[in-house]
């Protein structure tokens, strides 16, 4: 990949599609995962909690291999990105070089639960507008990959952002996606550059209403929980 490129795209526009991140094979193999019970460490269904419909299942430690590859593989790529963002929002946090480091800063502080997760949708689900924060310790980007074939395996479910900016609209922006293909995005804020210099926007991310079929999908967030 183009790594230059993205990471302007991703600081630019808060957010950016990584293609063909996993192949076909790998996208079944992770979606067959969903059915593994002893693989997770938690279960949820959204509607009960008023998340939106669908659900979902957080890892457990050890990861599975492939997932824990992704994860610290992906880190680096966004840990330099991550510090100008902070420095021009004045925010003082900088993260470690590796992903192993920023996990024993979260672990110091209690956040010791894993984080990924699969998300499974079927005709009518959605995922309301959201963030995954988590606790003290936040990355502030995240990434997504849908394993499914839009068109084939399911109709709608877009990937959708929304970004609250100060005394204005909100701007809304939805991610066309293949199967395989990652889409990394700023998890809370992130500054931009107005004509006076940069301001901080608020930034949610959801999945629109299903229409047909089953979604899966894979979520690489880089902080644990509390």
């Amino acid at each position: 990949m183009n790594w230059t490129s993205l990471i302007d795209e991703l600081d630019e526009r808060g957010c950016a599609v990584l293609p063909g991140l996993l192949s076909p094979a790998q996208c079944r193999a992770a979606a067959a995962l969903y059915d593994e019970e002893d693989r997770f460490r938690s279960h949820v269904q959204m509607a009960r909690h008023g998340f939106g419909r669908g659900e979902y299942r957080y890892f457990r430690y050890p990861l599975p291999d492939p997932v824990a590859a992704l994860r610290s593989a992906l880190y680096p790529r966004f840990a330099g990105l991550a510090d100008r963002w902070n420095a021009r929002m004045g925010n003082a946090v900088r993260y470690p070089a590796d992903h192993a480091g920023f996990l024993e800063r979260c672990h110091a502080a209690g956040q010791m639960r894993p984080t990924p997760l699969l998300l499974r949708y079927g005709p009518g689900d959605y995922n309301c507008l959201h963030r995954d924060l988590y606790g003290e310790h936040v990355f502030p980007i995240q990434v997504a990959i849908l394993l499914s074939v839009p068109g084939e395996d399911f109709t709608g479910g877009e990937f959708v952002l929304t970004e609250q900016r100060p005394r204005m609209q909100s701007r809304c922006e939805v991610v066309p996606l293949g199967q395989g293909d990652g889409v990394a995005f700023a998890v809370n804020d992130r500054p931009v550059r107005g004509a006076r210099g940069d301001y901080r926007v608020h930034m949610r991310h959801g999945v629109s209403r299903l229409r047909s079929g089953r979604r899966h999908t894979l979520g690489i967030i880089f902080h644990d929980a509390a």
